[in-house]
């Protein structure tokens, strides 16, 4: 299930030439619903983080922490990690190129690979006793910068240890991937390349809003905001600003 693009952008067109307050193309628009896209999904994070420390209701459809992780749980997945091998660094296992939150870290499909911190990775070598062994491996993570100097690619990496643990397909990982970004697909008249005239809406070229259907309204509110940014209205600004604040308001209370 997923929120339609075209529904969200011809409400959006229509609230704002019914207030005659302008118009945003369909370039805006895929820029300023991604953006959105972006910002409430990461929200979900942090009100599962405030909702795991109050009391929840047992009526069904109602508990919130269960409602917050179903909406997470569409971008949660599984996937294999990629051993790589760099010329003058140690080697590490590569998460899918998608993952936004890394989950839990599998060896061999069978056994969790331990997360620890790098000082205590050094207290763990120490003894026999607890020094990571195949049958009990860990891991170290890292989200540093790659590249060349000045490069603000993040390139997450998983230090598996002990270090025999080289295989292809040795590790995988649960983790809970990104967004697409959305848009808004056109054509022009007749099903040919748009060139001049109104803007035919083509569900082929278009990626859909992958949020959950509950999030519609609430995506409306935000793109209105954004929008009377581009058109420069603050009444629109301050109206979505403050419908906002209440759906958010009323969702944690």
């Amino acid at each position: 299930m997923a929120v339609n693009v075209d529904s969200v952008y011809k409400t959006v067109l229509l609230i704002l030439n019914k207030e005659q307050r302008g118009y945003i193309t369909p370039e805006e628009f895929n820029k300023i619903g991604s953006q959105v896209q972006q910002e409430i999904f990461e929200t979900y994070f942090e009100d599962l983080n405030q909702q795991l420390r109050v009391p929840q209701t047992d009526a069904e459809y109602a508990d919130r922490q269960k409602n917050i992780d179903n909406k997470i749980a569409i971008f949660k997945t599984f996937g294999n990690c990629t051993y790589t091998t760099p010329v003058g660094s140690p080697a590490y296992y590569a998460p899918p190129t998608n993952t936004h939150r890394i989950g839990t870290v599998i060896y061999k499909d069978e056994i969790e690979v331990e997360r620890v911190q790098k000082n205590d990775l050094l207290y763990l070598n120490l003894s026999t006793l607890t020094k990571p062994t195949t049958t009990f491996p860990i891991y170290l993570y890292e989200n540093s910068t790659a590249g060349t100097a000045g490069s603000n690619t993040s390139v997450p990496k998983i230090y598996v240890s002990p270090k025999t643990i080289t295989g292809v397909n040795d590790i995988s990982c649960s983790y809970v991937r990104k967004p697409n970004d959305i848009v808004w697909g056109y054509k022009g008249l007749g099903g040919v390349a748009w060139t001049t005239g109104p803007y035919i809406y083509d569900s082929a070229s278009s990626v859909q809003f992958e949020l959950d259907p509950t999030e519609k309204t609430n995506i409306i509110i935000r793109i209105l905001g954004y929008a009377g940014v581009i058109i420069r209205d603050p009444e629109i600004v301050q109206a979505a600003s403050q419908k906002a604040q209440s759906e958010e308001v009323n969702s944690k209370s």
